[in-house]
């Protein structure tokens, strides 16, 4: 049987859905459909099932997000496989470029399948099955694409210009087309001839190589020395920092996919969504008969039509008369728009980062290695966080050079070491750790360590930290 193995992308940083999504933790990663991130619904959809048989993946992602994405995999019980770090930001071509000259390292004959891991397939039967058609076309060289039959004049999608009106057969494509203007949405939705364009891809990986050498030979270079000089790294694969630098930031589209002749599309009329924006998160959630998503800690009186999410379970929202707005109530920011506006949440985080406000990319619960830490008041000499510590996990051996620490245990065992001399602590029991302390806290336990920090000093930045050992090799 043919294996086709996943690349997953998952380095996107999803500034639609802000406030959930920001640049510390993506779309991608939140659990906005159900208790499953959007990420690993991705993996779990190409288990081995429906008569295809899958690989392990090969994840696309950043530093900032290597931990989490192992750890998600490994909640949702998918083999991580190679886990590549891309230096920078460089868009979808030099990924895909990567993750193939990766994979023709062990095969030859490698067949990779491009999902970006933020798309919403409920149906995965019907995947697997354009899937398997699409995988018919790869003996003719072709490269494949998978279209979306349009259910509406949608401008949040590119479009794919076929070559005749597609039923349920592959069909060449003409040519793709960038986010249209409502006007001409219209008129592709009418014509019958257009697909949404899903950003998914299927092809032999030494045919996509081909690809690269004749449309964009400028990324072959750089990308095939950044993926020979990788360095392992606790388990990770970093692309060489110095060769990646001199990759273009490309899509896949404008790279090869606009130029090369043999791009073959598999129509798809199941549900499909990129969660691209709040208005499509409310039409994948279940309204009431007013057309109304709410959460559980929200209310909506006399609302239509209307979006109303509250993630704090100590907060409560009430949406009064509203129709048609989009009200998304994070800890510490709030997002109210009008729903047909819902595509321009990414102008006004640039114009949050503009003004300097730290909440256009930074999200009040910061994830990291061992755990989280959420800040709950911050003050000009006081900061106050609750910090969760993952079983068997340790923040590193550290010292600051501006602010002490008082820890509070208030669920779990602690192991605290503090200038050498080690103790423990349970429920109720605390500790200081005064300016300048070489300190670690360690979880030695197989539940979760949850515990109050009160920082006081001169200086609460996350940068005030002096690393002497740490087990996630940060510097």
């Amino acid at each position: 049987m043919t294996k086709i193995t996943p690349v997953l992308l998952a380095g996107g940083s999803g500034t639609r859905l802000w406030p959930l999504s920001r640049k510390s933790y993506p779309k991608q990663f939140a659990k906005i459909l159900n208790d499953r991130s959007l990420f690993q619904e991705t993996a779990l959809r190409f288990t081995s099932s429906n008569g295809l048989e899958f690989t392990q993946p090969i994840t696309l992602t950043n530093a900032s997000f290597r931990f989490i994405v192992a750890e998600q995999l490994d909640q949702c019980g998918v083999d991580p496989g190679p886990i590549l770090i891309e230096p920078s930001v460089k868009n979808t071509a030099p990924a895909i470029l990567a993750a193939a000259l990766y994979a023709l390292q062990n095969d030859p004959d490698a067949i990779l399948l491009i999902a970006p891991s933020d798309h919403v397939i409920p149906d995965t039967k019907s995947f697997h099955d354009a899937i398997a058609m699409g995988l018919k076309e790869l003996s003719n060289r072709n490269i494949v694409t998978f279209g979306i039959k349009p259910i509406r004049a949608e401008t949040g999608y590119g479009y794919l210009e076929c070559t005749k009106k597609p039923d349920t057969n592959p069909v060449k494509i003409r040519a793709f087309i960038e986010k249209p203007n409502a006007e001409t949405a219209k008129k592709f939705f009418l014509s019958d001839y257009y697909l949404w364009n899903a950003g998914i891809f299927l092809f032999r990986a030494d045919e996509i190589l081909h690809s690269f050498k004749l449309y964009a030979k400028e990324l072959v270079a750089p990308v095939t020395k950044a993926v020979k000089n990788a360095t392992t790294d606790l388990g990770f694969l970093r692309l060489d920092a110095h060769s990646w630098a001199k990759a273009s930031h490309i899509s896949m589209d404008y790279a090869v996919m606009e130029h090369a002749e043999n791009i073959v599309a598999i129509p798809f009329s199941a549900r499909w969504s990129d969660l691209g924006e709040w208005g499509s998160v409310w039409r994948e959630l279940k309204s009431d008969p007013n057309g109304v998503v709410v959460s559980k800690n929200t209310t909506a009186i006399d609302c239509n039509q209307c979006l109303i999410l509250a993630e704090n379970s100590h907060q409560h929202v009430v949406g009064l008369g509203l129709d048609n707005v989009v009200v998304v109530a994070m800890p510490d920011a709030v997002l109210v728009a009008d729903k047909s506006r819902a595509q321009e949440v990414k102008e006004a985080v640039l114009e949050l980062k503009r003004k300097g406000v730290a909440q256009a990319e930074i999200a009040s619960k910061d994830h990291r290695p061992w755990g989280w830490f959420e800040t709950l008041t911050l003050a000009e000499s006081f900061k106050v966080k609750r910090i969760c510590v993952h079983p068997g996990a340790s923040l590193s051996l550290q010292s600051h050079r501006h602010r002490s620490e008082h820890w509070v245990v208030v669920e779990g065992t602690a192991t605290v070491t503090i200038d050498g001399n080690i103790s423990t602590l349970s429920h109720s029991e605390s500790v200081y750790v005064p300016v300048g302390a070489v300190h670690r806290l360690e979880n030695p336990t197989t539940s979760s360590l949850v515990l109050i920090e009160i920082q006081t000093g001169s200086y609460l930045g996350e940068d005030d930290i002096i690393r002497y050992e740490d087990r996630y090799a940060r510097t």
